[in-house]
């Protein structure tokens, strides 16, 4: 048949003519030396017996092949290399360059994979890491490249190399610019809010995993991770909340520059008002503009009207009854978190109590919040209320209501409060909610500064001023010594609380120093106020995250302004017979700083300070180096009683608060921040810094911030909002 085939087709047509070259070259490409016969189609699978071939090995080498094919023995090379000796009619040589130039480049894309998987949240498992080819093809790379390495990397690579084993880098699940938290960190640190911090703000969900909350959105897990890091720093992540501030910073800011649509970023603000990144001065401090961010864009995507949600969407959006319900939650803390802003820094609080957070009885469950955050809820209306009525009158030029106008309503907001105590101390909720209650009443009670001393019942608002004080601080400092925000865990809760909680706590600081520094100090227990005054002090400064942040810097402030009232302290002896009415009162009280709100006492405690401090002609040198030797001392004062040495003692911290690069390391917020000197760390550090130069003074701006400018530090923590 092979012949009658062959005869079929002229040997001269081009088909065979076409054939026969190319089975010719077929023939020589597959096997060189090896021509065969080319008149038959099937020489292709059956040669002339008398023909070697050599194997795949050999001729991709271009080597002499010794391999015998009938019957087969492999060839000597094959052998002696232990390789797999066969031979296949299909094989063809590929070259070297091309494909190491086609391995790199699977490699390359695989690490780019690699890299964009475990940035959202996705972690290879150690073993298959560790065998896949991937791996090992990195490892060898990274051996004969320690210049792609990073340095700590390759120092490491090389120790071990030294030693004779393999290096182990370790594997980061996050990462923010230079930070690199590992999972072990992550699940540190979350435990840490979980037990810590959650209590506080009780709306986000304990049972979601880290990944989650980044899948959510980046910022939303970089501000828990910041907020954790307040009082912990894992052991291979040093200054944790150092290294994170200007990173996290950046992102914040691109994050609002790209419009959020995204409910996600709502929470995340949340958390950063609450606990809002350390700062050595006010100026810097962008909680309130961050807390109107947050208000705009929950309104902006419709969280006020979360049934109606499509109609903040340019899609169809239907919510079931657990996103429904978490986002109502998120709406009353967003305003929770903003009257508590606005209170603290005295600013007109942009809340919004509307129908979605009106309480309504047998309502939808979803509508219904916890009880705790219903409580916090009520709270935190009657404080608007107050600041609305109280600092709110547009017939006056500093929105302040008139005595009589304020006398009433005060009579009304007594009333108003004692049903709202009456209801939520029935509830039993714990002692955070209590202690927001306590800053109510302070809340309230603070407008007794704007009274004029000709007032009918001037008296009488100041001694519910100061009952109002003493219970705050009274309530705050036993809560903190016996229990925890989980009442589980032993320890205190100050260095956990909020920011709105340490800003009441230095007002009712202050307004303790006032009276008893006035001629209201006849009708206390001055004994009494004077130790709660050092508790304060000490609880102040246990707020504080790093040295010179501003917690640290006002108890200074309040000890430097309790030393220059301790002339006057042997007058102020207290006897139960005294009569109120019989006390010579004067304008002592009365405020300069009257735009603040309630917290224009501490605003104008700080002009005071700056005006004796300077009458009294400390603002020269050989003050400042006097203070670099001997910082804050109650006995160097003019007169120090006995009595009062020992409790004076107590002012300065038993250990110095950990020196950190947090204020001067992520470039000034204020022009010129950066050319100013370092403060010293240790317990001299908040004196140490202080310039008190004439000139200094002129920063300070009562409509403004407090403290600007007034204690000569080097102000850097964050980068400035103009280079975000």
């Amino acid at each position: 048949m092979a012949v009658g085939g062959a005869a079929s087709l002229s040997p001269t047509s081009p088909v065979s003519s076409k054939r026969k070259r190319s089975t010719g070259l077929g023939g020589i490409e597959s096997s060189p030396g090896s021509l065969g016969d080319d008149d038959h189609a099937d020489h292709e699978k059956k040669r002339q017996p008398g023909v070697k071939r050599a194997c795949n090995e050999c001729r991709q080498q271009k080597l002499r092949c010794d391999v015998v094919q009938d019957p087969f023995q492999s060839c000597s090379r094959c052998n002696r290399l232990r390789l797999e000796c066969k031979i296949e009619s299909n094989f063809k040589r590929i070259g070297k360059r091309s494909k190491h130039a086609e391995m790199e480049k699977e490699i390359d894309r695989l690490r780019r994979n690699i890299a964009n998987a475990r940035s959202q949240g996705y972690v290879m498992d150690e073993d298959d890491e560790l065998n896949s080819p991937m791996a090992q093809s990195a490892t060898y790379s990274h051996t004969r490249n320690p210049s792609l390495m990073g340095s700590d990397e390759a120092v490491s690579s090389l120790l071990h190399l030294k030693r004779g084993g393999s290096y182990n880098v370790p594997r980061y699940s996050h990462e923010l610019d230079n930070v690199q938290l590992t999972e072990e960190n992550v699940t540190h640190l979350f435990n840490q809010f979980w037990a810590f911090y959650h209590p506080f703000l009780p709306f986000l969900n304990a049972q979601q995993l880290p990944d989650q909350y980044y899948q959510q959105h980046p910022l939303l897990f970089w501000a828990i991770v910041s907020v954790a890091a307040r009082r912990m720093s894992p052991q291979n992540v040093p200054n944790l909340l150092n290294n994170l501030s200007r990173p996290l910073t950046t992102l914040l800011w691109s994050t609002i520059g790209e419009v959020p649509s995204s409910y996600y970023v709502v929470k995340a603000l949340c958390l950063l008002c609450a606990w809002p990144l350390p700062t050595s001065t006010t100026t810097s401090d962008p909680t309130h503009i961050l807390c109107g961010v947050m208000m705009k864009t929950a309104t902006g995507i419709g969280l006020h009207r979360p049934n109606h949600i499509q109609d903040f969407s340019r899609v169809s959006v239907t919510l079931n009854k657990e996103q429904l319900a978490d986002r109502v939650t998120t709406w009353a803390v967003c305003n929770i978190v903003a009257q508590n802003v606005g209170t603290g820094y005295g600013q007109p609080a942009s809340t919004l109590y509307d129908f979605t957070l009106a309480l309504r009885p047998g309502d939808d469950p979803a509508f219904q919040l916890t009880r705790e955050l219903e409580a916090r809820l009520q709270i935190e209306r009657f404080c608007d209320k107050v600041s609305k009525e109280m600092y709110s009158n547009a017939s006056d030029p500093r929105g302040v209501a008139g005595d009589e106008h304020r006398a009433i309503l005060m009579r009304v907001y007594r009333r108003d409060y004692i049903e709202l105590q009456a209801s939520i101390l029935s509830q039993q909720l714990g002692p955070i909610v209590n202690l927001h209650l306590r800053a109510a009443a302070l809340h309230l009670r603070l407008a007794g500064f704007f009274d004029s001393s000709k007032s009918p019942g001037y008296i009488d608002d100041l001694m519910g001023l100061w009952r109002a004080t003493t219970s705050f601080l009274d309530e705050l400092l036993e809560v903190d010594k016996a229990t925890s925000p989980r009442e589980t865990v032993s320890g205190t809760i100050l260095p956990y609380a909020t920011n709105y909680i340490q800003q009441m706590m230095v007002a009712a600081g202050f307004a303790l120093l006032k009276l008893m520094r006035s001629f209201f100090s006849k009708a206390i227990d001055y004994n009494r106020g004077r130790i709660l005054f050092h508790s304060t002090v000490l609880a102040v400064r246990s707020t504080s995250v790093v040295n010179n942040d501003l917690q640290w810097r006002l108890a200074e402030l309040m000890v430097q302004m309790w030393n220059g009232a301790r002339l006057e302290s042997g007058t102020h002896a207290f006897t139960s017979e005294e009569d109120s009415l019989a006390l010579q009162v004067d304008d002592s009280l009365q405020l300069k700083v009257r735009c603040r709100h309630s917290m224009s006492l501490v605003f104008d405690s700080v002009w005071r300070w700056r005006e004796e401090y300077q009458a009294q002609g400390r603002g020269t040198l050989d003050a400042v180096v006097s203070a670099l030797n001997k910082p804050t001392n109650p006995d160097s004062a003019n007169d120090s009683s006995a009595s009062s040495t020992h409790l004076d003692s107590t002012l300065m911290p038993s250990h110095p608060l950990p020196g950190s690069n947090l204020l001067n390391s992520n470039g000034s917020l204020t022009p010129g921040g950066s050319a100013l000197s370092t403060a010293p760390s240790g317990s001299n550090a908040m004196i140490g810094g202080m310039n008190y130069g004439e000139t200094n003074y002129d920063f300070f701006d009562p409509q403004n911030w407090m403290l600007d400018g007034l204690l000569d530090f080097n102000y850097n923590f964050v980068p400035p909002l103009e280079g975000a």
